[in-house]
């Protein structure tokens, strides 16, 4: 049954269970988990190590398949989901081979599409992820944050309406986390895209979401969803206002609850 209220949904996911053997028993990684995001909205799921949000992801984008629910795109079941989203993983995975350019195509090489105009689009989309210059460099010239600009062009350049991002910001330092939260919703609101993003970080998922689905510990089971109701666009300074601490306790009393 569709989780969705009355505007439609871009994404859905319907009664996720999974499960794992684990040295020969059996162990619950996802329990009945629904969730949804309308077209163009950014939703974050929060939770422990260990809730299945990664697992979550894995099923979304058919490297793994749920043993219950399913997976819903534009309100239709997605039998074969290999390559209907834009999937970044925690981890850049930048090939340390190839240069920038050649890093960021490496998804329309795949499939098959026009070499020449995959690298004029990439090259065009360059300064506006903060890489320009940057084309023919390798992956070990260039900083943790660089990095990161780099997969999530090669994220953007699937052309998927749906971006999967696990923890992109995860592994860098704070300062750098800080600014890539605002550059990340200046290219969401360019672009127009629906995100689904996986985060630790309380103020992260709140300064940057539309909602929040909060994940119990292992098995993860939707705890709470939060609606978060800060206007747009939204600046650093939003993290000292009121309504903000509210929300911050909220979500705080949620994942320890």
């Amino acid at each position: 049954m569709s989780t969705c209220p009355e505007r439609p949904c871009k994404v859905e996911l319907a009664g996720i269970t999974k499960g794992f053997r684990v040295n020969g028993a059996p162990l619950v990684a996802l329990d009945n988990v629904s969730l949804h995001a309308a077209a163009g909205e950014f939703v974050s799921i929060i939770g422990p190590s260990g809730s299945g949000k990664s697992t979550l992801f894995n099923i979304i984008c058919g490297l793994l398949q749920p043993d219950a629910g399913q997976v819903l795109l534009d309100g239709q079941a997605v039998q074969r989901r290999a390559g209907a989203f834009g999937y970044m993983p925690q981890k850049d995975l930048l090939l340390p081979w190839r240069s920038v350019l050649g890093n960021v195509v490496l998804g329309p090489e795949l499939r098959g599409g026009s070499p020449e105009e995959s690298r004029r689009e990439a090259r065009e989309m360059l300064p506006l992820f903060g890489l320009e210059g940057f084309a023919d460099a390798y992956p070990a010239l260039l900083s943790g944050g660089m990095k990161q600009r780099a997969a999530l062009l090669r994220t953007f350049l699937t052309h998927r309406e749906v971006l999967l991002l696990d923890e992109p910001f995860g592994a860098l330092d704070a300062l750098t986390r800080v600014d890539l939260q605002e550059w990340l919703l200046d290219i969401w609101t360019k672009f127009g895209k629906t995100i689904l993003f996986i985060t630790h970080d309380v103020d992260e998922a709140l300064f940057l979401s539309d909602r929040v689905y909060v994940l119990t510990p292992r098995p993860g089971r939707v705890r709470t969803v939060i609606t978060v109701p800060l206007p747009r666009p939204r600046r650093r300074s939003l993290v000292a206002a009121p309504e903000f601490a509210a929300l911050r306790a909220q979500l705080l009393q949620a994942l320890s609850a």
